[in-house]
């Protein structure tokens, strides 16, 4: 076998390649995005964006009498650098005179389970573990209610954010399943709501899906007209975000741009960018589509949004690869906890009539985490490449077209 293609894996421990043999007969395209080898950013750019923010004073003065600051981040499932971001907004407080004992930081889950220290250090250093205060958003206690959206939505804030006089907030700007692009407001709601705000944010989106069936207002890259994206902004302007940080990042999940500033500017001018730097071209008719997940491998079912539409309508199978040795994020909404029960919103991704066979592939063995997959023969759960390889070659014969998406889960196609 010559058709040696490599995917980058494991995104927060020591990244390697998978080498996935292939047949040497077999027709592959490799669909990458359109920024997937832009270089990483250097310290003094990443410094230049945030000491020089969108439609904003910069942070200093911002800070300036204020009493207390929180700094905001996002979970393990997005692959932001933060520990590359924060030293910055540091040298802006001090500036400031900001004390140290007035400034902590949250992670923003929304309703994804809890973080631990290892996960904190990943994510923001050793450094900043040592010195400050890090706490998990809790989005079933200590929420207040700070204010409705014009779309209805009731929005109820993180108690400790909402004690602050100074909001931060540091993001990914990526496709997002249903809110076209994530990062902006995203951090807030659903990241630091209560569980009732986000559940009601979710509902907003499959009411709106119900109510359009002919055309598409919220999904991956639907972004301009999507009504989640209006009760986002809203809900980050209620809730007084003075700053927000967001990264774009290429396909080994490095910086590549930052914009950094008041909410709506500056995130305006992130996905305007973002936009071309993640859009693929789509492939079509395949026999085999293998959609590798990277940034967020531990949301491995959102690489099939992508994946799907390429396979052949004739028929045709789907390989996902999600190597996450942390498995799959614990989610109170959408994710099971039992055979028969799970969040009130539970997500069980069914396969579109077309799809023969879907293979669930990983290194790290999570029986619960194939939840997120409809109950069926035409699931695989596999833990080998060579028993993956075996079946695929049982159903496929000589020149079988192949699609092979490095980024999947944060790819998308127009």
């Amino acid at each position: 076998m010559t058709n040696i293609i490599r995917v980058l894996q494991l995104a927060w421990y020591e990244t390697r390649e998978l080498e996935i043999p292939l047949p040497d007969n077999w027709q592959i395209e490799i669909c990458n995005m359109a920024g997937y080898n832009r270089p990483a950013m250097s310290r003094d750019q990443i410094k230049d964006c945030i000491v020089n923010p969108i439609g904003s004073a910069p942070i200093r003065e911002l800070a300036r009498d204020k009493n207390e600051v929180v700094v905001i981040f996002d979970d393990m499932t997005r692959v932001t650098r933060a520990a590359d971001i924060v030293p910055f907004i540091m040298e802006e407080l001090a500036a400031a005179d900001i004390p140290d004992n007035k400034i902590r930081f949250i992670c923003a889950l929304g309703c994804h389970g809890a973080m631990n220290r290892l996960d904190f250090v990943k994510k923001l250093g050793e450094e900043i573990v040592a010195k400050f205060p890090i706490y998990n958003h809790n989005p079933f206690d200590n929420c207040i209610y700070v204010g409705i959206t014009n779309r209805g939505t009731k929005i109820s804030i993180n108690a400790e954010v909402m004690k602050c006089d100074l909001k931060i907030a540091i993001g990914c700007i990526t496709p997002h399943i249903m809110t076209g692009f994530g990062g902006g407001g995203k951090i807030m709601l659903p990241g630091v709501s209560s569980v009732e705000t986000i559940e009601s944010l979710h509902r907003l989106g499959i009411k709106v899906g119900q109510e359009h069936p002919d055309k598409a207002v919220v999904g991956m890259g639907i972004f301009d007209d999507n009504p989640m994206r209006f009760d986002i902004e809203e809900a980050a302007t209620l809730a007084g975000l003075d700053v927000k940080i967001d990264c774009i990042v290429n396909s080994r999940g490095k910086t590549v741009a930052i914009f950094a500033g008041a909410l709506i500017p500056a995130y305006a001018a992130g996905v305007q960018e973002a936009k071309a730097h993640y859009l693929t071209p789509r492939a079509e008719g395949k026999d085999i589509v293998i959609a590798n997940t990277f940034a967020k491998a531990n949301e491995a079912a959102i690489g099939l949004i992508t994946a799907f539409p390429a396979v052949s309508s004739k028929g045709g199978d789907v390989v996902l690869i999600c190597n996450a040795p942390e498995g799959q994020v614990t989610h109170y909404l959408m994710g099971s906890f039992g055979k028969t029960i799970g969040g009130n919103l539970r997500l069980q991704i069914g396969l579109p009539p077309y799809v023969n066979h879907l293979i669930v592939y990983t290194e790290y063995p999570d029986i619960a985490g194939g939840g997120y997959f409809e109950e069926s023969d035409k699931v695989l759960l596999m833990n080998h490449w060579d028993d993956v390889l075996q079946v695929l070659q049982q159903f496929h014969g000589d020149n079988t077209k192949v699609a092979v998406y490095p980024n999947a889960d944060i790819q998308y196609c127009v």
